[in-house]
C-alpha cells in the first residue's frame, strides 16, 4: 500500500535519512523503532509531504506522492497523528474533532466518522463541550486519534502515541491501534516504546542514525539478541 524507495532527507547540511526503503502492507501495522534522532519522525513527515526528499520516491496505492502538497496527501487518505498531539487547546473537543474533516465535503460521511470517533473513545463524547486543554494527557491523545479518523483515512501515521501517558492509558491506546488495523486501516507506528511497538506490529524496522539497521517480522525481532539488549532492556 505504501512504499518508500531509497529516500533521503536533509535538514540544511545534515542528512537525516540516508537511503531508507520501507514497505507497509494494507491492513497491517508496521512499526519503526529506534533512539531519538534515528529518523523515525522524519520518515512520517516525508510521507505527509511536510519535508521534501533529497532523493528517492514515495508511492501510495500505486501513485507517486513525494513532491505533492500536504493537503493533497491528506485527501488521498493519509492521516498524520503527530508527536505532541498539536491540538487547539482553547477550542472544544467537538471542534477539534471537526478540524480533521476540514477538507471534506461529504457531510453525511463526516457525521458517520464523528460517531465512529465517539464509539472508539466514549470519553470524548462525554467531554465534547470541554476545552481540549482541560483534558488529561491520555485523553488528549485520544482526541488526536479521533481527529485523524475525521479525515477519513486509509493510512494512519502515528508518531509516539504513548509518549508521556500513564501506563494504563498506554495499554488502551495500544488496543485502539490494534483495533484500527483489525478494521482494515493501514498503520505506520513510530514508537520509542519498543516493547509496545513490537507487540502490536506485524512487521518492524529498526532505524539507527538515518538508516535501516534491521527489518523483519516483529515477533522475530522481539527475539533478536541485539534488539533485546539495546531496545527492550533484556
Amino acid at each position: 500500500m505504501l512504499s518508500l524507495k531509497n529516500i533521503a532527507v536533509h535538514y540544511g547540511g545534515v542528512e537525516a535519512l540516508k537511503g531508507i526503503s520501507i514497505d507497509a502492507e494494507k491492513g497491517s501495522i508496521t512499526a519503526l523503532i529506534g533512539a531519538n534522532g534515528a529518523g523515525k519522525s522524519t520518515c512520517l513527515r516525508a510521507i505527509s509531504g511536510l519535508v521534501p526528499l533529497s532523493s528517492g520516491e514515495i508511492w501510495f496505492e500505486d501513485r507517486r506522492i513525494d513532491g505533492i502538497a500536504p493537503e493533497r496527501i491528506v485527501k488521498l487518505g493519509i492521516a498524520h497523528v503527530p508527536e505532541g498531539k498539536r491540538l487547539f487547546l482553547t477550542m472544544s473537543v467537538y471542534d477539534n474533532l471537526l478540524t480533521g474533516a476540514f477538507l471534506r465535503k461529504d457531510r453525511a460521511g463526516v457525521e458517520r466518522d464523528l460517531e465512529k470517533a465517539f464509539h472508539y473513545f466514549p470519553i470524548l463524547y462525554e467531554r465534547r463541550r470541554q476545552q481540549a486543554g482541560t483534558l488529561s494527557g491520555g485523553q488528549q491523545q485520544m482526541l488526536a486519534f479521533g481527529r485523524g479518523l475525521l479525515s477519513h483515512p486509509k493510512l494512519f501515521l502515528f508518531d509516539e502515541p504513548s509518549l508521556g501517558i500513564a501506563p494504563i492509558i498506554v495499554h488502551e491506546i495500544g488496543e485502539r491501534v490494534r483495533r484500527l488495523a483489525d478494521e482494515g486501516y493501514t498503520i505506520i507506528l513510530v514508537e520509542q516504546n519498543a516493547i509496545l511497538a513490537l507487540e502490536l506490529a506485524k512487521k518492524a524496522y529498526v532505524l539507527e542514525t538515518g538508516r535501516v539497521a534491521l527489518e523483519g517480522d516483529a515477533k522475530q525481532l522481539r527475539n533478536n539478541e541485539y534488539v533485546k539488549k539495546v531496545y527492550l532492556g533484556i
